[in-house]
């Protein structure tokens, strides 16, 4: 009868063990045996189970007459457009997903430069793909960029250009690495890179290598103020350090 049907054995168990469609009868040996009757209606079962009606309501709709039936079944049409109107947007946050995932900015190049910059280069997106696409902070990243709007980029934005000034601000006036004030603008532009991922005080440690290495990155902190990226390094650094981190053996975690 499982076999018929395509249930498991366990499934017509169930069911029995639950009087959604009991058999009428038992072998010698114990096991149920099903009448025509008893097959019509497990029959019927399953077309419900099948259109999700969850099974407490199927022994009443099957003896209902056709009007409770048919309002049961408007009913269940309706649940079933709300789940299509579900998964519909599920998947067009999955379809939003993938796009970042391979894109990294869900924005026209045009727009990217208009937000971030004349100095953005796309280009940096694509070469942190290449490097980083397997880190969970790269999925991170994603996952943020795939739900952003252009109003949000903007905030991003905003976020380190204010930061940005601060250290350069900071810096004129010959705050020490170490100090109280460089440690906490080291905090906010830790902060603001977290709008990206998660960033720890050893992975700040590890960003800020890159921003006297590479050349891009090390131009824009030049052009904000000439020693800058070297300066903002060793106030990373020192922060690091008042966080319990060691620059000098610090891992990506």
């Amino acid at each position: 009868m499982a076999r018929q049907l395509g249930v498991s054995v366990r499934t017509l168990h169930h069911w029995h063990q639950s009087g959604v469609a009991e058999p009428s009868g038992r072998t010698s040996g114990g096991h149920r045996t099903y009448s025509a009757a008893d097959v019509a209606r497990l029959r019927r079962v399953l077309l419900f189970r099948d259109l999700g009606v969850p099974l407490r309501r199927i022994p009443a709709l099957i003896q209902a007459g056709a009007a409770e039936r048919r309002d049961e079944l408007e009913r269940r049409r309706r649940e079933l457009a709300l789940t299509i109107l579900h998964l519909q947007s599920v998947d067009q946050k999955v379809e939003q997903l993938l796009a970042a995932e391979k894109q990294g900015i869900l924005m026209p190049v045009a727009t990217q430069a208009q937000i971030f910059g004349d100095q953005w280069d796309p280009q940096w997106t694509t070469q942190a793909r290449e490097k980083w696409g397997d880190s969970a902070q790269w999925a991170e990243y994603t996952e943020r960029s795939a739900t952003r709007t252009e109003d949000d980029w903007r905030n991003v934005a905003s976020s380190m250009e204010a930061v940005t000034a601060a250290l350069v601000e900071v810096k004129r006036e010959d705050v020490a690495p170490g100090s109280e004030r460089a440690n906490a603008v080291a905090e906010e532009h830790r902060e603001a890179l977290s709008e990206y991922f998660h960033c720890t005080h050893s992975m700040h440690v590890l960003i800020a290598v890159r921003y006297e290495k590479e050349p891009g990155l090390h131009e824009y902190y030049e052009r904000a103020e000439p020693g800058l990226a070297a300066w903002l390094k060793q106030v990373i650094d020192a922060n690091a350090r008042a966080q319990g981190v060691d620059p000098a053996t610090a891992v990506w975690q």
